[in-house]
């Protein structure tokens, strides 16, 4: 049995756990000096024993995947809603490709592999039905009550919301994959609230950079994002293969695609060819980029990565601009074209129309959520609408405010 994890609570924050040898295959050699020990793990908030075998973080990843949270992100909205084609990217499919992009970083810089991936797997785990429309309508509805930021709802759903243990709500992940939640997005000087609040009694050390995993995860999802929108919008018909290649990235990919397929390839494989390619250009950069900052900084351990100026890895300043003119195109061409803003706004009316009717009257809520709610037209009720509103799928939201507003349709 594995020995008992050392909460992060009872270590001072800056104290390094070291690898524990009763943790055996725990304490590996193929890492980098620099990367997560997962013998070393600061621990759980809960103390727990055992692990059959696996270590920390692939005992977080499968935590991770077989929460709600995790299934419900095959019916929500990457940029089209699930009913305008089953060919279309999911939150669900989104994490597993910036899963696999992860995975990939970490193996070719020495970095945890399983924590990487666990944390490229959790990181969507907040997001609202309806994409970024869903984000935007929540955090409108909740500016009086603190905003709504979908990385806090992330470390939320795995700290608090999820019920699938006996002993504690959440998932009771390690101190490592919930300090790459909070700091998805490098530190944190004014962290949402409940980041906040949870810092405030398990500290994620929210001034710090995260570990190189972490920053792989992210980096991941960027990578993952703007290419597989791209596919999307070619799939959906949004912009032409043509005007994608306007772009100097693309371009230079579909040059390197075109040196090596037949030149009668179909348009269609073309397009996949390229997108392909541009994928793989920005991963080679990242690792490139990743290793002139690590031997630049010369880091002895992961403290030394979290205390840095800037990641670790990152953009080169060239892929970065690149890619600045892809989320550009993509802003101006596809997520705000007429048929995704029709979307947009039909979505958005749903959750405020939604938000308004429970925040006033929550016993509408099921039982066990109308309990704490409290008051209607309370703070308590506002957050706990919201969290309601905002674990739902597209499909079930789309269902609920049908049968919320609709005198036709059975509550």
């Amino acid at each position: 049995m594995d020995a008992p994890q050392t909460p992060a609570a009872a270590r001072g924050p800056h104290e390094q756990a070291r690898p524990d040898p009763a943790r055996p295959g725990f304490a590996r050699t193929d890492l980098a000096p620099w990367a997560v020990q997962p013998g070393a793990s600061r621990g759980r908030l809960h103390p727990e024993d055992g692990g059959g075998g696996r270590s920390p973080y692939q005992r977080d990843r499968d935590r991770i995947i077989h929460s709600t949270a995790f299934r419900r992100l095959q019916y929500k909205t990457q940029v089209f809603i699930y009913h305008e084609g089953d060919a279309f990217r999911t939150r669900l499919t989104h994490s597993i490709e910036v899963a696999q992009i992860a995975r990939s970083l970490a193996r070719q810089l020495h970095l945890d592999e399983d924590l990487a991936e666990a944390l490229a797997l959790a990181h969507d785990l907040g997001h609202p039905p309806f994409g970024h429309a869903g984000e935007e309508a929540l955090n409108g509805v909740m500016r009086a009550f603190g905003g709504y930021d979908h990385n806090a709802q992330s470390l939320k759903a795995v700290t608090l919301l999820e019920h699938r243990y006996a002993g504690f709500d959440g998932l009771n992940l390690t101190w490592e994959t919930l300090e790459g939640l909070a700091k998805h997005n490098g530190p944190l000087r004014r962290p949402p609230p409940y980041i906040a609040e949870y810092s405030a009694r398990h500290d994620l050390e929210l001034h710090c950079h995260a570990s190189a995993e972490a920053q792989a995860a992210a980096i991941a999802d960027d990578i993952a994002y703007n290419n597989h929108d791209l596919d999307d919008g070619l799939r959906a018909g949004i912009f032409t293969l043509e005007e994608a290649c306007r772009l100097p990235l693309v371009a230079e990919a579909r040059d390197l695609a075109m040196a090596s397929v037949p030149a009668d390839t179909p348009p269609d494989r073309l397009g996949s060819e390229i997108i392909r390619r541009v994928i793989n250009l920005m991963i080679v950069d990242v690792t490139e980029e990743a290793r002139r900052r690590i031997a630049a900084l010369n880091p002895k351990d992961v403290s030394d990565i979290r205390r840095a100026e800037r990641p670790m890895v990152f953009f080169s300043e060239r892929m970065r601009a690149l890619n600045q003119e892809t989320r550009d195109f993509l802003f101006d061409r596809m997520y705000r074209h007429w048929r995704v803003n029709r979307t947009t706004l039909k979505s958005k009316r749903v959750l405020q129309v939604m938000f308004s009717l429970l925040h006033g009257q929550p016993d509408m809520l099921p039982p066990s959520w109308a309990r704490r709610a409290g008051d209607a037209g309370s703070p308590e009720a506002a957050r706990t609408v919201c969290d309601w509103l905002a674990g739902m799928t597209d499909k079930f939201a789309l269902e609920e405010h049908r049968r919320l507003t609709d005198p036709h349709t059975p509550g």
